[in-house]
């Protein structure tokens, strides 16, 4: 782990790193460099991501570059109706000795990726959101705390919703972005063929280890933030709120439910982040509004209204921005 003598030097190597780290995940992820900067920010805030795409954009491959790079341990579940709280977090089981002990399940790892979590019982969905919550599980009453820095991207496909379990709104809100993957681009699509069909495999280098992530999860935080940064983010956020001060009337008319105060939370630290990231050394409003789409997009609940006339939640969120 390296070691700084001032905040200000961390923040220029944060910014290197990160530089560095798009490279070498572009050798093997291509084209989806919008998802590549909000899942590092994230890892870099201490937050969890959801990803919203149809099958076969590469989603497992990115979450597993994106690991290999960061030098962190990674699992994937694959969930399924007939998954159980025990398959992820782990199980006791009986050794020769006739003992009990603690088998550990794939949660824990540094990096999860949650495949298709809407396909499981909310039972199994709560197990995995109590780690995301606690950074720890609970197994016959004993506690046992997960390796940090320990990371949950849950994929969800949009298209198939029959027999899924949609996540309640509750245990959406502790994911800090809803990232939605698109198709790839023509050009990016021809570079991902040739990449992909060819016997050449390209090598990640590993460019951080978990002790260097964990610092600069510590820097994220410590980054001063002027008052009236906090005052647009909240302010922001209470404007997305249906039939109080601050709402104007188009939200009165679309919106059923805005964002909780942990929007304002993820708003900052986000902006945090996104300012060193770009090599900047406190936070703008530019800031606030790169990261605030993904951030507001599963907080926001329209009503009947908003669905019949088509308007999306990301439009409503440019409205207000």
């Amino acid at each position: 782990m390296r070691t700084f003598s001032s905040d200000k030097e961390a923040a220029d190597a944060l910014a290197a790193s990160y530089r560095t780290l798009r490279q070498e995940i572009g050798k093997v992820i291509i084209g989806q460099d919008e998802v590549v900067r909000l899942v590092l920010t994230a890892v870099f805030s201490q937050g969890h991501c959801l990803l919203v795409g149809v099958p076969g954009l590469a989603k497992t491959l990115l979450i597993q570059t994106i690991a290999d790079s960061l030098d962190l341990s990674f699992n994937r579940i694959q969930f399924t109706p007939d998954l159980m709280p025990s398959d992820i977090v782990g199980s006791e089981t009986m050794n020769q000795q006739r003992d009990f002990q603690f088998v550990k399940g794939p949660v824990f790892a540094n990096i999860v990726l949650a495949d298709e979590i809407n396909r499981t019982p909310p039972k199994t969905q709560a197990a995995l959101l109590e780690s995301m919550q606690e950074y720890s599980v609970t197994v016959a009453g004993k506690r046992y705390p997960l390796e940090r820095p320990f990371f949950v991207l849950a994929t969800q496909n949009p298209i198939e919703q029959e027999g899924t379990y949609p996540l309640p709104e509750a245990q959406l809100d502790r994911f800090m972005f809803n990232i939605e993957l698109g198709y790839p681009s023509y050009e990016a699509e021809l570079q991902i063929v040739k990449n992909t069909t060819s016997d050449k495999k390209p090598s990640v280098s590993k460019i951080l280890h978990s002790d260097d992530i964990q610092a600069y999860q510590q820097l994220v935080r410590r980054v001063p933030v002027a008052d009236n940064v906090v005052e647009y983010a909240v302010s922001l956020v209470h404007k997305t709120r249906p039939n109080t001060d601050r709402a104007s009337a188009r939200v009165n008319q679309l919106l059923e439910w805005g964002a909780g105060p942990r929007a304002s939370q993820h708003l900052i630290v986000g902006a945090k982040c996104n300012a060193l990231l770009n090599g900047k050394y406190s936070p703008d409003i530019e800031d606030v509004k790169a990261i605030a789409g993904p951030i507001l997009r599963h907080r926001l609940v329209r009503n009947f209204k908003a669905e019949a006339e088509g308007i999306s939640i990301d439009q409503i969120v440019k409205e207000l921005l």
